[in-house]
């Protein structure tokens, strides 16, 4: 399986897809894609898309090795989130939940669903509900918007909403806003609870009147706006993370199943995610590495290979590591290549050398293997430091990130150490979700410990991750922690780097110290002072 998102080639985080993209974009980095085909499987999630849809299948047509009567397929949005949850999961049978802020138009559907008499065509789907086995799906209920954004509906208008009143400008700032949350009060600002109803979240008035203050709420790093931007941030989140366990319990009384498999863009919601494996009636909690948008390239995979073409998928979400296989001699090329203000050495012993420079205080860039398919960095794209260090979370917000200083970093954690370390009871691969910090690890681990005492660990284990699970050990040994500081390989403002010269421009450009990409580790020639000594 292999997945790319055009961001990681034109550098441009959430660039959206346009024509052009496949024989420009896509082609020169996907060799793969010269290969004969026998299926193609689009999904769609604007209006524009579906209008210029004939204009993207003669591209395809022109573009790729179509075999004679190879067909193009089209699947809606939310059962394209679906079968990149469901079918790649661990169960046999499972609760399928499917939340965003506006999927496919009724009329577009390729799904059966049973809707009111009268329901029109253009309505747009915000929350989508399964019963789903192996060969079996069942749409049980959707929730429906009319996109008339001055009447929001769902959790994934909601949360849409609470993140431009914060951050009007760009996209993306959900992660924003669940990191401010944690600094602000839930009932200062005496905002409601969401409207639940069964399957259905609908917005009170009170927060549909805040959204229409334009400016009252948006973020600055200090002062009374801070403590109100906060405040905002803390109720959507409260109310988003109540609501969310709501439909889910409305979803397991309505199927009785005890795993549930969740996706779409409320699903990348870490803290929510938590709360759902703690307190909700399922027993097993499944979110893909992917469940945003992105992650639907996968889905549409597996549904022509599934529905389309009969085949047994046995694709299984057991690492996120589905990029485009590296080429050895781009990475030759690329060190050979190097500006005069980096070299680079072939330590005998990688490991060691990587362990070392952690315990210094030095933070340093992995660009290993294949790139990661989804948004977070879970090893082979990730910036790595010393969780004990307190000045490290500063340092990596402003001199790598160039971000806000709230926001939190994520952590590594030896999987067989996990559940000493952390309230966590699973395996926690991908960073789906928030785990409390025991208590008497907290001050120990200042660099990953959030404000409200909790973290969001990736489990390591060798079958998986079998270099972060050796680096891991290894860093235990030396220093009894078997935690390290884990974020994405990015500069500000960047999405994750694909290719060898992305982090090598990364190293260049901000305050990492070092970069391992293996066998060579790349180092600068004026390093950048220590965290703290600044």
């Amino acid at each position: 399986m292999y997945s790319l998102q055009k961001e990681r080639i034109s550098r441009r985080k959430h660039h959206w897809g346009r024509l052009g993209d496949l024989p420009d974009r896509y082609l020169p980095a996907m060799p793969l894609l010269k290969e004969p085909v026998d299926l193609v499987v689009e999904g769609y999630s604007s209006d524009t898309e579906i209008e210029h849809v004939c204009a993207y299948q003669q591209e395809m047509r022109e573009t790729l090795g179509l075999k004679d009567g190879a067909p193009i397929v089209l699947v809606s949005h939310h059962l394209s989130h679906l079968y990149s949850a469901f079918y790649p999961s661990p169960f046999e049978a499972a609760a399928g939940l499917v939340i965003g802020a506006q999927g496919s138009r009724v009329r577009d559907f390729t799904e059966h669903v049973d809707l009111p008499p009268g329901t029109g065509g253009d309505l747009l789907e915000v929350a989508s509900f399964y019963r789903c086995a192996r060969g079996r799906i069942e749409c049980l209920a959707k929730q429906l918007w009319d996109g008339d954004w001055s009447r929001p509906a769902g959790l994934g208008c909601f949360y849409a909403l609470l993140t431009k009143l914060l951050w009007p400008e760009g996209e993306g700032n959900e992660a924003r806003v669940m990191g401010l949350a944690q600094f602000g009060d839930p009932d200062a600002l005496a905002l409601p609870d969401l409207d639940v109803r069964d399957h259905e979240v609908h917005i009170p008035p009170a927060w549909t009147r805040t959204f229409t203050r334009r400016d009252a709420f948006v973020y600055e790093p200090g002062g009374e706006e801070f403590r109100r931007a906060a405040n905002l941030a803390a109720a959507g989140q409260r109310a988003f993370e109540r609501a969310l366990a709501e439909v889910a319990g409305w979803l397991h009384a309505r199927t009785g199943l005890d795993a549930l498999a969740f996706a779409g863009g409320a699903a990348l919601n870490c803290a929510a995610n938590g709360r759902l494996v703690r307190e909700s009636p399922f027993r097993e909690v499944f979110v893909p590495p992917a469940p945003h948008d992105g992650g639907t390239a996968v889905g549409c995979a597996l549904y022509g290979l599934i529905t389309c073409l009969g085949v047994d998928s046995r694709f299984r979400w057991t690492d996120d590591f589905l990029g485009p296989h590296p080429d050895e001699s781009e990475i030759e090329a690329a060190v050979r290549g190097l500006p005069a203000d980096l070299y680079a050495e072939r330590p005998e012993n990688l490991v060691d050398e990587l362990a070392g420079l952690l315990e210094s205080g030095r933070v340093v860039g992995l660009h290993r293997g294949r790139s990661e398919s989804g948004p977070m960095a879970l090893g082979n794209r990730s910036i790595l430091g010393d969780p004990r260090n307190p000045d490290l979370q500063d340092y990596l917000n402003f001199e790598v990130k160039g971000r806000e200083w709230f926001r939190p970093l994520a952590s590594l954690v030896l999987a067989d150490h996990a559940e000493r370390i952390f309230e966590l009871d699973r395996p926690a691969p991908f960073m789906q979700y928030t785990a409390a910090v025991r208590p008497e690890h907290r001050d120990r681990l200042p660099g990953i410990t959030h404000v409200d005492g909790t973290a969001r660990p990736q489990t390591v284990e060798r079958e998986s991750t079998p270099f972060l699970h050796t680096l891991l050990t290894r860093w235990n040994e030396r220093t009894g922690t078997p935690v390290l500081i884990n974020t994405s390989l990015n500069g500000p403002g960047q999405p994750l780097t694909e290719a060898p010269e992305h982090s090598i421009e990364t190293l260049r450009e901000t305050g990492l110290h070092a970069l391992a990409m293996p066998p060579y580790l790349i180092r600068k020639r004026d390093e950048p002072p220590l965290p703290g000594d600044r």
